[in-house]
């Protein structure tokens, strides 16, 4: 048998970070057994359904490397192929006419409620002669589900999960206005998919019974079901958005790194031994469902922040920068030059050692890219005022840049600044002055970075390269920087 499984959202609003997990498991459980990743856009819902939403699954599963087999499916477009299972069930005598009126069904929920009973269908025209319907009103078509003995789901993830099916009503298949519901949908469209597991979220649960009595009723082949866990936030409570981002464009847009938040949602209520770092090859070595825990999972912001960490020290240096230059180029409101993106080349081995997301490394490398004369923050501008800099720190950076001049563009780089560091940099002219080296260091960084927090500052001049340097020096000391 050929593994086939589907990850079929309703296109409401974004990929949520619960919904990406199913799709991730339904993707591994595929490639782990050579099978097929189906993806099924449920859109019937025509009010809520929105192109838009269609576009952000799509580029979230593509962002995310979740790449599916076969063209999507739009369940919308299959509404006829409902309706005809609808109908071959009412011929086949295992679904009826309903002519309750929307009056005569709130009634009957109204009097449940009174009655503290479970809101179900009485069953009011299960055995009634359709002659007897009232006249200019419209029937629904309800399944005739089992009244006696009980249901049971093996489910992959869950264990045997049975239900009496006294507890179960007959469900609408086809509403009065020939639309097909849900779980009608649901089932046609997975025995046309060949779907042979269904992996999804636990909410989907109690659907899963009434599915199975119409897979019954159809004498069609049930599926294995495998109902994950949802994903909670860190409080234990159901993942929302006060627990932080919940759409999987927010972590993109936060500089989560794909690789990074597919190995922790796959951790999210899966495990192998005490792993944590996994890449795509072993999650597709080693994923299958008996390793799925009942439990929910906890959002951990702290412990997605460390594996995006490792993920950012490891990523090659050229793809990091284009991610970082991309960022830059909307931080600066214009495309970066060549000069600026051999900057980012330099730094880049030294700045990603550091920075837990994206957005925190493109805001340390702001620096490389901004246009002279470079702002200042509010400390560094305290430190480069006029009153320091009429006295010690003007006089020591114009000393600082006479000694760097005769350097060579070529000699520019790390080791030879490093050699050159006793007769040529800071702390030799600190020690001539009798002043402590930190306060040149601060002032020479505040000058060349705007900022009074970045790398050691020789590896910003090395980033920075010779010219680049003597002219952010020059515009520190100049007097209109004074003023």
């Amino acid at each position: 048998m050929t593994v086939v499984v589907r990850f079929a959202p309703s296109p409401t609003g974004f990929l949520h970070i619960g919904s990406a997990r199913t799709a991730l498991f339904n993707w591994l459980f595929a490639r782990h057994h050579g099978g097929v990743f189906r993806l099924r856009i449920e859109d019937t819902d025509r009010t809520r359904s929105t192109p838009e939403a269609v576009a952000a699954i799509i580029e979230g599963l593509e962002w995310l490397g979740l790449s599916w087999d076969d063209e999507i499916v739009y369940q919308s477009s299959l509404a006829a192929r409902h309706a005809e299972v609808a109908r071959q069930l009412l011929a086949a005598g295992r679904a009826y006419k309903c002519y309750c009126t929307p009056a005569e069904l709130e009634a009957m929920r109204a009097k449940a409620r009174a009655e503290r009973r479970s809101v179900r269908y009485d069953g009011t025209w299960r055995d009634r002669d359709p002659s007897e319907a009232p006249p200019g009103v419209t029937p629904a078509i309800r399944l005739k589900a089992p009244q006696e003995g009980s249901t049971t789901i093996r489910d992959r993830v869950q264990g045997d999960v049975t239900v009496a099916n006294s507890e179960l009503d007959d469900l609408i298949i086809l509403r009065a206005d020939g639309s097909p519901t849900y779980n009608l949908s649901v089932v046609v469209d997975d025995y046309d998919m060949a779907i042979t597991h269904v992996i999804r979220g636990d909410d989907h649960l109690n659907n899963a019974f009434r599915q199975t009595q119409i897979y019954q009723a159809l004498e069609w082949p049930v599926p294995e079901f495998a109902h994950v866990p949802l994903i909670h936030g860190p409080d234990g409570t159901k993942m929302s958005k006060r627990h932080g981002a919940v759409g999987i464009d927010a972590y993109r847009d936060l500089g989560y790194l794909p690789e990074a938040l597919r190995n922790y949602l796959l951790r999210l209520g899966w495990s192998h031994g005490d792993d944590e770092i996994i890449s795509t090859e072993q999650a597709i070595a080693w994923f299958d469902l008996d390793a799925v825990g009942r439990a929910p999972a906890r959002l951990d912001f702290a412990k997605l922040d460390n594996l995006n960490a490792h993920y950012i020290r490891i990523t090659p240096d050229e793809r990091l920068s284009d991610l970082v230059a991309q960022r830059l180029e909307k931080m600066v409101c214009q495309p970066l030059s060549e000069p600026h993106h051999a900057r980012l080349w330099r730094a880049m081995p030294e700045l990603k050692l550091r920075p837990k997301t994206l957005a925190e490394l493109a805001a340390n490398a702001l620096f490389l890219v901004k246009q002279r004369p470079i702002p200042l923050d509010e400390r560094s501008a305290a430190l480069l005022s006029k009153d320091n800099l009429a006295g010690n720190l003007r006089d020591l950076l114009l000393e600082m840049a006479r000694r760097l001049e005769p350097l060579e563009a070529a000699a520019w780089d790390p080791t030879s600044l490093s050699k050159t560091q006793l007769s040529y940099t800071l702390r030799d002219l600190a020690k001539e002055r009798n002043i402590n080296f930190g306060i040149l260091a601060q002032a020479l960084r505040a000058a060349l970075t705007g900022s009074l927090a970045s790398p050691g500052i020789f590896e910003v001049m090395c980033f920075l390269g010779r010219e680049e340097t003597l002219g952010r020096i020059a515009d520190a000391v100049s007097p209109a920087a004074a003023t």
